[in-house]
C-alpha cells in the first residue's frame, strides 16, 4: 500500500472543516505564554538542534490531516527542515522508518 493511499482519510470536506477549526486553535496558542515557553531555547524538538525561537515552526506530531488535534500535547518546536520531512507521518510511523533504515543498514553489513 503505497502512502497515498494510507492517507486517503474519506470525506474531503470534512477533512478541511477539521483542518480549519485546528489551524485557528493553533493560531491562538501560537500566542500564549506556553508557545513562547516552548520555543525560548530555540531547539528543534526532532534534530535536538538549536536554531533559534524565530526559526523554530509549530509541527503537530499526529498531523491536522491525519485527525491530529491542536493540544500541548501534541505541538512541538521544529525547525523548518524537520517539519518538512516529517510531512504526515506520525510519530509512529517515524520510528518504524527509523527501525527499518536501521535494520536495512545491519542487513547491507
Amino acid at each position: 500500500m503505497s502512502k497515498e493511499n494510507f492517507y486517503d482519510l474519506g470525506d474531503h470536506d470534512a477533512i478541511q472543516r477539521h483542518i480549519k477549526l485546528e489551524r485557528d486553535k493553533a493560531k491562538k496558542l501560537r500566542k500564549s505564554s506556553w508557545w513562547e515557553a516552548q520555543i525560548q531555547k530555540g531547539l528543534c524538538h526532532f534534530c535536538q538542534q538549536t536554531v533559534g525561537a524565530d526559526n523554530l515552526t509549530m509541527d503537530h506530531l499526529v498531523p491536522l490531516a491525519r485527525s491530529g488535534k491542536s493540544t500541548r500535547g501534541n505541538i512541538v518546536p521544529a525547525c523548518p527542515a524537520c517539519n518538512k520531512k516529517k510531512q504526515l507521518d506520525t510519530p509512529v510511523e517515524t520510528l518504524l522508518d527509523r527501525l527499518k533504515s536501521a535494520q536495512d543498514d545491519l542487513s547491507s553489513n
